[in-house]
């Protein structure tokens, strides 16, 4: 696995952990983040490992993910980081 792809799974695996999973439901999620639900099963997908496929998941995914989160880009990989 690349280093971009590995940030894209540490992401994936963030985001679905930490709020996928804490969700009424994916489509939930999807309306509440203004993202398709595609996206979200995607998402799920890749942080667990059940995805065939590489995901390049774009900024304004994840900028669209933390708006609605309330937290910034910055504060999302200081997080992923830890």
């Amino acid at each position: 696995m690349d280093d971009e792809q590995e940030v894209i799974v540490a992401i994936c695996k963030y985001v679905y952990l930490n709020w996928i999973s804490e969700a009424k439901s994916q489509r939930d999620f999807a309306a509440i983040c203004d993202i398709e639900e595609s996206t979200v099963r995607r998402i799920k997908n890749i942080a667990l490992g059940t995805s065939k496929t590489e995901y390049n998941m774009s900024v304004k995914t994840i900028a669209k993910i933390c708006r609605k989160k309330e937290i910034t880009l910055e504060e999302l990989f200081q997080n992923i980081k830890k």
